[in-house]
Protein backbone atom coordinates (compact mmCIF):
# COMPACT_ATOMS: atom_id res chain seq x y z
CA UNK A 1 0.00 0.00 0.00
CA UNK A 2 2.75 2.44 0.97
CA UNK A 3 4.78 1.57 -2.10
CA UNK A 4 1.80 2.18 -4.38
CA UNK A 5 1.06 5.56 -2.81
CA UNK A 6 4.71 6.63 -3.01
CA UNK A 7 4.89 5.51 -6.63
CA UNK A 8 1.80 7.55 -7.47
CA UNK A 9 3.15 10.66 -5.74
CA UNK A 10 6.52 10.32 -7.49
CA UNK A 11 4.84 9.79 -10.87
CA UNK A 12 2.60 12.82 -10.42
CA UNK A 13 5.51 15.02 -9.33
CA UNK A 14 7.57 13.89 -12.32
CA UNK A 15 4.75 14.67 -14.73
CA UNK A 16 4.33 18.14 -13.24
CA UNK A 17 8.07 18.80 -13.59
CA UNK A 18 8.02 17.66 -17.23
CA UNK A 19 5.06 19.94 -18.02
CA UNK A 20 6.76 22.89 -16.26
CA UNK A 21 10.00 22.23 -18.15
CA UNK A 22 8.13 22.13 -21.47
CA UNK A 23 6.29 25.37 -20.70
CA UNK A 24 9.56 27.06 -19.72
CA UNK A 25 11.25 26.08 -23.00
CA UNK A 26 8.34 27.16 -25.18
CA UNK A 27 9.14 30.53 -26.72
CA UNK A 28 6.36 33.06 -27.07
CA UNK A 29 6.30 36.42 -28.78
CA UNK A 30 6.55 38.24 -25.43
CA UNK A 31 9.64 36.25 -24.45
CA UNK A 32 11.28 36.92 -27.81
CA UNK A 33 10.75 40.68 -27.55
CA UNK A 34 11.49 41.07 -23.81
CA UNK A 35 15.33 41.14 -24.06
CA UNK A 36 15.21 43.76 -26.82
CA UNK A 37 12.69 46.00 -25.07
CA UNK A 38 14.04 45.78 -21.52
CA UNK A 39 16.41 48.40 -20.14
CA UNK A 40 19.93 47.23 -19.19
CA UNK A 41 19.18 47.46 -15.47
CA UNK A 42 15.93 45.55 -15.89
CA UNK A 43 17.66 42.83 -17.91
CA UNK A 44 20.18 42.31 -15.15
CA UNK A 45 17.48 42.39 -12.47
CA UNK A 46 15.56 39.66 -14.28
CA UNK A 47 18.41 37.21 -13.64
CA UNK A 48 18.44 37.74 -9.88
CA UNK A 49 17.25 34.98 -7.65
CA UNK A 50 14.45 35.51 -5.15
CA UNK A 51 15.37 32.79 -2.64
CA UNK A 52 18.64 31.72 -0.97
CA UNK A 53 18.65 28.38 -2.84
CA UNK A 54 19.57 29.80 -6.25
CA UNK A 55 20.27 26.46 -7.98
CA UNK A 56 17.00 24.91 -6.83
CA UNK A 57 15.17 28.12 -7.73
CA UNK A 58 16.53 28.07 -11.30
CA UNK A 59 15.50 24.42 -11.62
CA UNK A 60 11.98 25.09 -10.39
CA UNK A 61 11.71 28.63 -11.82
CA UNK A 62 8.62 27.96 -14.00
CA UNK A 63 6.61 26.49 -11.11
CA UNK A 64 7.84 29.28 -8.82
CA UNK A 65 6.72 31.95 -11.27
CA UNK A 66 3.31 30.31 -11.64
CA UNK A 67 2.91 30.27 -7.85
CA UNK A 68 3.93 33.92 -7.61
CA UNK A 69 1.38 34.87 -10.28
CA UNK A 70 -1.34 32.89 -8.48
CA UNK A 71 -0.60 34.63 -5.18
CA UNK A 72 -0.54 37.98 -6.97
CA UNK A 73 -4.00 37.26 -8.36
CA UNK A 74 -5.64 35.79 -5.26
CA UNK A 75 -3.55 37.15 -2.38
CA UNK A 76 -2.69 40.58 -1.08
CA UNK A 77 -1.98 43.36 -3.52
CA UNK A 78 1.54 44.48 -4.38
CA UNK A 79 1.01 47.88 -2.78
CA UNK A 80 -0.15 46.30 0.49
CA UNK A 81 2.78 43.88 0.66
CA UNK A 82 5.33 46.61 -0.09
CA UNK A 83 3.75 48.79 2.60
CA UNK A 84 3.95 45.97 5.15
CA UNK A 85 7.54 45.19 4.20
CA UNK A 86 8.45 48.83 4.65
CA UNK A 87 6.67 49.00 8.01
CA UNK A 88 8.44 45.82 9.13
CA UNK A 89 11.81 47.30 8.14
CA UNK A 90 12.58 44.46 5.75
CA UNK A 91 14.39 44.78 2.46
CA UNK A 92 13.10 43.14 -0.68
CA UNK A 93 10.19 43.41 -3.04
CA UNK A 94 6.66 42.05 -3.09
CA UNK A 95 7.69 39.47 -5.70
CA UNK A 96 10.44 38.14 -3.44
CA UNK A 97 8.01 37.87 -0.53
CA UNK A 98 5.52 35.99 -2.69
CA UNK A 99 8.32 33.66 -3.79
CA UNK A 100 9.09 32.93 -0.14
CA UNK A 101 5.38 32.24 0.38
CA UNK A 102 5.45 29.77 -2.51
CA UNK A 103 8.45 28.01 -0.97
CA UNK A 104 6.70 27.91 2.41
CA UNK A 105 3.57 26.51 0.76
CA UNK A 106 5.66 23.84 -1.00
CA UNK A 107 7.15 22.83 2.35
CA UNK A 108 3.65 22.61 3.83
CA UNK A 109 2.51 20.59 0.80
CA UNK A 110 5.37 18.13 1.27
CA UNK A 111 4.58 17.79 4.97
CA UNK A 112 0.92 17.21 4.12
CA UNK A 113 1.80 14.53 1.58
CA UNK A 114 3.99 12.72 4.10
CA UNK A 115 1.26 12.90 6.75
CA UNK A 116 -1.37 11.72 4.25
CA UNK A 117 0.75 8.75 3.20
CA UNK A 118 1.34 7.75 6.81
CA UNK A 119 -2.33 8.11 7.73
CA UNK A 120 -3.45 6.25 4.63
CA UNK A 121 -1.09 3.39 5.34
CA UNK A 122 -1.83 3.19 9.06
CA UNK A 123 -5.57 3.81 9.24
CA UNK A 124 -6.82 3.58 5.68
CA UNK A 125 -8.34 7.06 5.75
CA UNK A 126 -10.56 8.34 2.98
CA UNK A 127 -8.70 9.80 -0.04
CA UNK A 128 -10.90 12.91 0.12
CA UNK A 129 -9.91 13.53 3.75
CA UNK A 130 -6.24 13.03 2.90
CA UNK A 131 -6.53 15.46 -0.03
CA UNK A 132 -8.14 18.07 2.20
CA UNK A 133 -5.37 17.55 4.77
CA UNK A 134 -2.68 18.03 2.12
CA UNK A 135 -4.26 21.20 0.74
CA UNK A 136 -4.76 22.53 4.28
CA UNK A 137 -1.06 22.02 5.04
CA UNK A 138 -0.14 23.86 1.84
CA UNK A 139 -2.45 26.78 2.68
CA UNK A 140 -1.12 26.79 6.25
CA UNK A 141 2.43 27.17 4.95
CA UNK A 142 1.43 30.20 2.89
CA UNK A 143 -0.56 31.77 5.72
CA UNK A 144 2.24 31.21 8.25
CA UNK A 145 4.60 33.26 6.11
CA UNK A 146 2.04 36.05 5.82
CA UNK A 147 1.38 35.90 9.57
CA UNK A 148 5.10 36.17 10.33
CA UNK A 149 5.26 39.41 8.32
CA UNK A 150 2.25 40.80 10.20
CA UNK A 151 3.89 39.92 13.53
CA UNK A 152 7.10 41.64 12.43
CA UNK A 153 5.10 44.77 11.56
CA UNK A 154 3.36 44.82 14.95
CA UNK A 155 6.62 44.22 16.83
CA UNK A 156 8.47 47.00 14.99
CA UNK A 157 5.64 49.49 15.45
CA UNK A 158 5.51 48.65 19.16
CA UNK A 159 9.24 49.42 19.38
CA UNK A 160 8.68 52.68 17.51
CA UNK A 161 6.02 53.69 19.99
CA UNK A 162 8.22 52.74 22.96
CA UNK A 163 11.19 54.76 21.66
CA UNK A 164 9.19 57.86 20.71
CA UNK A 165 8.97 59.60 24.16
CA UNK A 166 12.72 59.35 24.82
CA UNK A 167 13.51 60.57 21.29
CA UNK A 168 11.12 63.51 21.69
CA UNK A 169 12.72 64.49 25.02
CA UNK A 170 16.20 64.29 23.48
CA UNK A 171 15.08 66.45 20.57
CA UNK A 172 13.58 68.97 23.00
CA UNK A 173 16.84 69.13 24.99
CA UNK A 174 18.90 69.61 21.83
CA UNK A 175 16.62 72.38 20.55
CA UNK A 176 16.62 74.07 23.97
CA UNK A 177 20.44 74.02 23.91
CA UNK A 178 20.45 76.03 20.71
CA UNK A 179 20.55 73.46 17.94
CA UNK A 180 18.27 73.67 14.96
CA UNK A 181 15.75 71.06 13.97
CA UNK A 182 18.10 69.44 11.45
CA UNK A 183 20.98 69.27 13.92
CA UNK A 184 18.73 67.89 16.67
CA UNK A 185 17.41 65.15 14.39
CA UNK A 186 20.96 64.29 13.36
CA UNK A 187 22.01 64.03 17.02
CA UNK A 188 19.11 61.71 17.81
CA UNK A 189 19.98 59.48 14.85
CA UNK A 190 23.61 59.24 16.02
CA UNK A 191 23.18 58.63 19.75
CA UNK A 192 20.21 56.25 19.64
CA UNK A 193 19.65 52.79 18.22
CA UNK A 194 16.46 51.17 17.06
CA UNK A 195 13.80 51.44 14.37
CA UNK A 196 12.99 55.06 15.18
CA UNK A 197 16.60 56.15 14.69
CA UNK A 198 16.61 54.26 11.38
CA UNK A 199 13.54 56.16 10.24
CA UNK A 200 15.14 59.45 11.32
CA UNK A 201 18.30 58.59 9.35
CA UNK A 202 16.19 57.91 6.27
CA UNK A 203 14.44 61.25 6.72
CA UNK A 204 17.81 63.02 7.02
CA UNK A 205 19.01 61.21 3.90
CA UNK A 206 15.99 62.50 1.97
CA UNK A 207 16.67 66.01 3.29
CA UNK A 208 20.32 65.90 2.22
CA UNK A 209 19.18 64.68 -1.20
CA UNK A 210 17.16 67.87 -1.68
CA UNK A 211 13.76 67.26 -0.08
CA UNK A 212 12.59 70.00 2.32
CA UNK A 213 12.92 69.05 5.98
CA UNK A 214 9.21 69.46 6.74
CA UNK A 215 8.18 67.24 3.84
CA UNK A 216 10.80 64.65 4.79
CA UNK A 217 9.52 64.52 8.38
CA UNK A 218 5.94 64.14 7.15
CA UNK A 219 7.07 61.24 4.94
CA UNK A 220 8.52 59.64 8.08
CA UNK A 221 5.09 59.77 9.68
CA UNK A 222 3.33 58.45 6.58
CA UNK A 223 5.64 55.41 6.38
CA UNK A 224 4.02 53.80 9.43
CA UNK A 225 0.59 53.21 10.91
CA UNK A 226 1.58 54.40 14.40
CA UNK A 227 -0.80 57.29 15.07
CA UNK A 228 1.41 58.85 17.76
CA UNK A 229 4.38 58.97 15.39
CA UNK A 230 2.21 60.56 12.73
CA UNK A 231 1.09 63.28 15.13
CA UNK A 232 4.70 63.78 16.22
CA UNK A 233 5.89 64.13 12.60
CA UNK A 234 3.06 66.53 11.74
CA UNK A 235 3.81 68.66 14.80
CA UNK A 236 7.53 68.85 13.99
CA UNK A 237 6.85 69.64 10.32
CA UNK A 238 4.32 72.33 11.22
CA UNK A 239 6.73 73.87 13.72
CA UNK A 240 9.52 73.92 11.12
CA UNK A 241 7.24 75.48 8.51
CA UNK A 242 5.79 78.20 10.76
CA UNK A 243 8.76 78.82 13.03
CA UNK A 244 6.90 78.10 16.27
CA UNK A 245 8.89 77.02 19.39
CA UNK A 246 9.89 73.45 18.74
CA UNK A 247 10.95 72.46 22.27
CA UNK A 248 7.48 73.01 23.75
CA UNK A 249 5.87 71.07 20.93
CA UNK A 250 8.25 68.14 21.43
CA UNK A 251 7.68 68.01 25.19
CA UNK A 252 3.92 68.10 24.67
CA UNK A 253 4.19 65.26 22.16
CA UNK A 254 6.28 63.20 24.59
CA UNK A 255 3.69 63.72 27.34
CA UNK A 256 0.88 62.70 24.98
CA UNK A 257 2.71 59.52 23.97
CA UNK A 258 3.36 58.60 27.61
CA UNK A 259 -0.28 59.22 28.49
CA UNK A 260 -1.39 57.07 25.54
CA UNK A 261 1.01 54.35 26.67
CA UNK A 262 -0.43 54.37 30.19
CA UNK A 263 -3.95 54.16 28.80
CA UNK A 264 -2.98 51.24 26.56
CA UNK A 265 -1.32 49.52 29.51
CA UNK A 266 -4.47 49.88 31.62
CA UNK A 267 -6.60 48.49 28.79
CA UNK A 268 -4.22 45.55 28.36
CA UNK A 269 -4.36 44.91 32.10
CA UNK A 270 -8.17 44.84 31.97
CA UNK A 271 -8.11 42.34 29.11
CA UNK A 272 -5.58 40.16 30.94
CA UNK A 273 -7.73 40.25 34.06
CA UNK A 274 -10.69 38.94 32.11
CA UNK A 275 -8.56 36.21 30.55
CA UNK A 276 -7.34 35.18 34.00
CA UNK A 277 -10.93 34.50 35.01
CA UNK A 278 -11.18 31.64 32.48
CA UNK A 279 -8.84 29.20 34.31
CA UNK A 280 -10.24 30.33 37.67
CA UNK A 281 -13.85 29.64 36.72
CA UNK A 282 -13.41 26.54 34.57
CA UNK A 283 -10.44 24.84 36.29
CA UNK A 284 -9.75 26.01 39.84
CA UNK A 285 -13.34 26.61 41.00
CA UNK A 286 -14.70 23.17 39.89
CA UNK A 287 -11.77 21.40 41.57
CA UNK A 288 -12.34 23.40 44.78
CA UNK A 289 -16.06 22.54 44.79
CA UNK A 290 -15.23 18.89 44.13
CA UNK A 291 -12.81 18.74 47.06
CA UNK A 292 -15.34 20.47 49.32
CA UNK A 293 -18.30 18.28 48.34
CA UNK A 294 -16.54 14.91 48.01
CA UNK A 295 -16.35 14.11 51.77
CA UNK A 296 -20.04 14.86 52.24
CA UNK A 297 -20.99 12.67 49.27
CA UNK A 298 -18.88 9.80 50.63
CA UNK A 299 -20.47 10.18 54.10
CA UNK A 300 -23.97 10.08 52.61
CA UNK A 301 -23.14 6.92 50.70
CA UNK A 302 -21.82 5.26 53.86
CA UNK A 303 -24.98 6.16 55.79
CA UNK A 304 -27.13 4.69 53.07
Amino acid sequence: MIAAVLTGVALGTGMLLVVAWWEARRLTLARRLAPALAAPGEARAGTRTMTPLSSVERLLAPALRDGVRALERWGSSTVEIESRLRRAGRAGTAEQFRASQVVSGAVGLAAGLVASVLLGAARGSSPLVLLILTLACCAAGILVRDHSLSRAVRAREARLLAELPAAAELLALSVSAGEGALGALDRVSRVSEGPLSEEVRRALGRTRAGMPLAESVRTLGDSTEVEALRRFADAVATSVDRGTPLADVLRAQADDVRAAGRTALMEEGGRREILMMIPVIFLILPVTVLFAAFPGIVALNLDL
